[in-house]
Parts: C-alpha cells; structure tokens; sequence
C-alpha cells in the first residue's frame, strides 16, 4: 500500500507542480510511448542478459513482496520462540531422543502443529530441525554448529540479496537509458534543422523527455524499490538469527526459558515482544 502511495506522491508533486507553474504537458504525453518504449526496452533487455534465470524469477517475486504488508509480525515471534521453548523443554525433560520424531517427521509433530504459521514455512522448519538433528547426533559441539550456521546464514542471505542487486543495477542503468533516447530525439531535430523554430523546439522538448524519464524511474520507482527489498531482507535473515541463537544457548546448558530469551533480545524492537507477553504465550500454548 505504501509503495502506491509513494509513488503517487511522487507523480503529483512532480506533474502537479508543473503543471501549476504553467508547464505544457502535451510534448510530454506525446513523446511518453515512444520514449517510455525505447528506455523500458532498452532497460528489459539489460536485465535479461545481466542476471541468471533464478535471480529474474527471484526478482519478479521480490517485487511481488514490496506491495505486500511484513509477514515478520510479533505474533509470529512469539510462535517462534514458543514451538523452541516447547523442543527444547521435552529434550531436557525426556532426553534429546525423545524429539527424534519430531525433527525427522514436523509435518507429523504434534509440536509443530501446535504452530502453523511456522510449520507452514518449509525454510524455517528445515532450518530449525536440521540443527536439532545434528544436537540430537551429538556429533558436533556448539562451536561447530555455530559456524555452520553462519555459513548457512550467510549463503540464504547472499541468495535473497541478488534481487536487491539486480534492482539497483537497473535504477543505476534508467539514467543512462533516458540519455540514450534524448540523443537519439536530438539526432531526429537535427535532421530537421531547417524547421521553424516552433518545430524544432517540440522536437527538443520530446527529446529531453527521455533524460527526465530515465532519471524519474531511477529515482523515484527502481531505487526505493531495491531499497524496501533490501529491508525485508535484512528483516527475513533476523528470524534465522533468532533460531540460531536459541538453539546455541540450549546447547551450552542454559534452561530453555532462558535460551528463548537470548532469542528474544536478537530481535528488532518493533516486533520484539516483551519478556511477559512471551511468557504468557508460553504457558497459554501449554
């Protein structure tokens, strides 16, 4: 909702403001197709060569997600931290091999179906019950499953970040377009040099209309944009910190009401809940 608004802010202050400082915006809806033709084209095709078919399609559904609302609520948090305090509260009571079932088969798991917003998410689960196995193998300590998370972390992180990049690159490139098109618009007026002044001015000014739209593109729509997914980013590789963090704690001995609270604290404060709320989760969900 905040993107169409943005950008709708945009075009009025822009527009509006030219249109009341006496601006004529016929050249402009004139030379829009043409030039909005030859920049989009332009701009398609260098996206097209510039990046594999996974980031084209990660970049499609990326843009998808900017119109959407965050789905990193505190209500998700706290469902969160609530199925690992479950986990890890049956391992420490009957044992690490009492979740062997849990972990191998959560679709199955009465705990995770205790929490269908996280069971519901292949990603989170696979992350969670990947680390839980390896605890329940016992063939690591924490300092090596540390490390392969970070790497884990850091390899799911570079993967959402490539439509982020792929972004950037075209709102780095639209100027450049619009330039393309106004020397091209100049190259045709200068074919027609003889004209009347009248004429030749028209023609310039639908060739300078291809500068303004590649730089308007850039920095009004492209940028912000590459922007906002980079945020949800960020905000999608906090959930995996959380997790990390938890499970960490668990497995250097901490009860698993104070593992889920060094989970809590990596959260970001906007949706972090408060120790009592998650405590009240936490005995509700008993």
């Amino acid at each position: 909702m905040f993107v169409i608004i943005g950008w709708g802010v945009a075009l009025v202050c822009v527009f509006g403001v030219f249109i009341a400082h006496g601006g004529n915006m016929g050249p402009i809806l004139k030379a829009l197709p043409w030039e909005m033709g030859m920049i989009g084209g332009a701009t398609l095709g260098a996206f097209l060569v510039n990046n594999q078919m996974t980031v084209i399609k990660a970049t499609l559904g990326g843009v998808g997600s900017c119109f959407k609302g965050s789905k990193y609520t505190k209500a998700r948090y706290l469902e969160l931290l609530a199925l690992q305090f479950d986990i890890l509260q049956k391992a420490r009571k009957e044992g690490l091999m009492a979740i062997e079932q849990d972990v191998e088969n959560p679709g199955q798991s009465p705990l995770f179906k205790k929490y269908p917003t996280i069971a519901a998410d292949h990603h989170v689960t696979e992350f969670i019950t990947d680390y839980l196995r390896m605890m329940v193998s016992g063939n690591l300590n924490a300092h090596e499953i540390e490390s392969l998370m970070d790497a884990e972390i850091e390899t799911h992180h570079q993967e959402a970040h490539a439509p982020v990049a792929a972004l950037q690159r075209v709102a780095g490139g639209l100027p450049a377009f619009g330039i393309v098109a106004a020397v091209l618009g100049v190259i045709k007026t200068m074919g027609s040099v003889g004209s009347p002044p009248a004429v030749l001015g028209a023609m310039i000014g639908s060739a300078l209309v291809g500068t303004f739209l590649g730089i308007f593109l850039a920095y009004a729509f492209a940028e912000p944009l590459a922007g906002l997914l980079e945020q949800k980013v960020e905000e999608n590789s906090k959930e995996y910190q959380c997790i990390k963090t938890t499970l960490l704690a668990s497995m250097q001995g901490y009860a698993p009401s104070t593992a889920i609270e060094f989970g809590r604290k990596v959260l970001l404060s906007t949706v972090r809940p408060s120790f009592v709320e998650l405590e009240g989760h936490v005995k509700g969900k008993k």
